[in-house]
């Protein structure tokens, strides 16, 4: 199966809407920021693991509590995907911080302030 098929998209979409809803909804763990949003998700081909790409509205302690939140209950969110979703296998999930919403605020804002002194 090549990295970029139909079925690997496909599962990649799910897993994505599936960890969205575990994440917002289901968990507890209250160093996981109510914040937290799933921006990508990377299923390999075979079925076997999974990086989740995790975007943390916040400042720099909160996004590594809530890395550290969903580590820990990274056994908890497999076995709800295995549970949600009918796959062959449940992929071992690894969550990687994303930081391209807060690297593209701060460039607006930048943008902003130039056009800004522009006009004057």
């Amino acid at each position: 199966m090549r990295k970029n098929s139909i079925k690997n998209t496909r599962i990649n979409g799910e897993v994505l809407r599936e960890l969205s809803n575990i994440i917002r909804g289901e968990m507890k763990d209250p160093r996981v920021n109510p914040m937290t949003s799933v921006v990508a998700v990377e299923v390999a081909p075979d079925l076997k693991s999974c990086k989740a790409y995790i975007s943390v509205l916040g400042d720099q302690k909160s996004q590594e509590d809530t890395l550290a939140g969903l580590k820990s209950a990274e056994g908890y969110i497999r076995s709800r995907l295995a549970k949600n979703i009918n796959l062959r296998n449940t992929p071992e999930i690894r969550f990687v911080l994303d930081q391209s919403i807060e690297y593209g605020v701060n460039m607006s804002k930048l943008i902003d302030d130039v056009n800004r002194q522009g006009e004057n």
